[in-house]
């Protein structure tokens, strides 16, 4: 006897995986356009990318900020920086759920050095958590262009934790959706739970299409791209630090 079920196994998850990436470059390729201009233009202006994320979205700051291959004027701003930067006891935000806090995100502003040319990039699968809301609606009201990366399936279906009830994606300038479905996670197993999510992969994908997208629009119009380069060539240090001397302390030290 056959069946057309498919195993669960790695096969399954490489489908599912290869399927959404595919239909992310199918069809995200105008917002990463449009999000790459708006950066492109903070960038001659004197701004830098400020990335905040809560929760495994912030793998996807990762990918911007303080990456090998990938733009130096860049800061990631993060919950934890309430401790690193503030002086915070570690235990307040030693709780998954004080991402959805909407008060956290004017203190975590306060303790970054913004200038009015800064870009945000603002990632949540949600879209729906306080700190992240409260976060775009900071800085949108005090000029800032805004680019959401967030699931538009899952933050369809959700009710907002910020008071004002508005979620990520109605407060961004530009929206790229990461196409996961809502929960995330896109193989159903047996019992009806769910394994195998794919923000993590799509938004990665996005990172780097976005900064490359930025890069080629530099070097079309005949301008300097500010790159990191691995500290771990010979040749890196001293490239980096010359890019990070243009900057000063507006750029944040890498955490190692």
């Amino acid at each position: 006897m056959t069946t057309d079920v498919e195993p669960i196994g790695q096969k399954a998850a490489a489908r599912i995986l290869r399927e959404a990436a595919d239909r992310l470059i199918a069809t995200q390729a105008e917002a990463i356009s449009a999000a790459a201009r708006l950066i492109v233009d903070g960038l001659r202006a004197g701004g830098l990318i400020q990335a905040f994320a809560t929760g495994h979205s912030r793998s996807i700051t990762a990918e911007i900020v303080g990456r090998a291959g990938g733009l130096v004027p860049a800061n990631a701003l993060s919950i934890k920086d309430l401790v690193m930067y503030g002086g915070a006891d570690p235990r307040e935000i030693l709780d998954a759920t004080v991402e959805r806090d909407p008060s956290l995100a004017q203190r975590i502003l306060d303790l970054a050095e913004i200038h009015p040319s800064d870009v945000f990039v603002i990632t949540s699968n949600s879209g729906g958590n306080g700190s992240v809301v409260e976060m775009a609606r900071l800085v949108k009201a005090a000029g800032h262009p805004v680019i959401a990366i967030t699931s538009a399936e899952h933050s369809g279906q959700i009710t907002s934790r910020h008071p004002s009830g508005l979620r990520l994606f109605e407060l961004a300038d530009v929206v790229i959706d990461n196409g996961s479905p809502r929960g995330d996670a896109a193989l159903e197993l047996p019992t009806g739970v769910r394994i195998t999510p794919t923000s993590s992969l799509t938004g990665v994908l996005i990172a780097q299409l976005l900064v490359t997208e930025v890069c080629g629009l530099l070097l079309a119009a005949g301008e300097d791209v500010p790159v990191l380069v691995s500290a771990n060539v010979p040749e890196g240090d001293a490239h980096n630090e010359a890019l990070f001397a243009r900057y000063g302390s507006r750029l944040r030290p890498s955490e190692p």
